[in-house]
């Protein structure tokens, strides 16, 4: 039986079409936030392919990301690794704390910023307490990571290559992808990755689970296709 697992970063406007589709078909999914660029209401934050990509605002964030599982993404998605100690930690810790206090479930996820890392940030993240930190590079075989800390997931949602690997993994094992909601522009976009989701969610030889789950003890018995 193939895990399928998938997270999504940045808390966007998106997210509001994405969970609807996830919810229609079943489907698990972790999103990683980051606790200190979200205001009140929804506000612009950047640009992607000239289109303007907005933050979720935090009175509608319940809502949407109800029975979801919620992830660190750091406090304000700077590059970590290029902060002093002190400040690299308020953004690991106090993001998670933050996230924890808001929503009512334990954080035990993390996405790097950029998908940018060392030695001292992948310290601090397990310090604060996170049992994995995905990065933006992708493996063949995603589980077990050599380090929870550089946990590789298999593909971008939009790689051209998803379906190739994702039959790889059908004997058995995980296979986990990840993405933004803003980059699907299109209404051809959307139609196809919902097609995506429906077709894991009725393949028989595979099953949804959440990120962290895979870290649970018992659970390294899973095997990798």
């Amino acid at each position: 039986m193939l895990t399928v697992v998938q997270c999504w970063d940045d808390g966007v406007v998106a997210d509001v079409r994405l969970t609807e589709i996830l919810r229609r078909h079943g489907a698990k999914a972790t999103f990683n936030l980051n606790a200190g660029l979200h205001a009140a209401q929804r506000t612009p934050s950047f640009r992607y392919r000239h289109t303007e990509v907005v933050r979720l605002g935090w009175g509608e964030m319940r809502e949407v990301y109800t029975g979801f599982t919620i992830a660190n993404h750091s406090l304000t998605h700077p590059h970590l690794e290029q902060l002093p100690q002190d400040a690299m930690w308020r953004e690991i810790a106090e993001g998670r704390e933050r996230l924890q206090q808001f929503f009512g479930q334990p954080v035990r996820g993390f996405a790097y910023p950029f998908g940018t890392y060392s030695e001292a940030v992948m310290h601090a993240v397990r310090e604060a307490g996170h049992v994995y930190a995905r990065t933006d590079g992708r493996a063949e075989h995603a589980f077990p990571p050599r380090d929870p800390m550089a946990f590789h997931p298999n593909r971008h949602f939009l790689a051209p290559d998803f379906w190739q690997c994702y039959e790889r993994g059908r004997n058995g094992g995980v296979f986990y992808f990840w993405g933004h909601a803003y980059e699907m522009t299109t209404e051809t976009m959307w139609h196809a990755f919902e097609d995506m989701i429906a077709g894991i969610s009725t393949d028989p030889r595979a099953r949804w689970g959440e990120v962290a789950e895979l870290f649970d003890e018992g659970s390294q018995g899973v095997s990798v296709g």
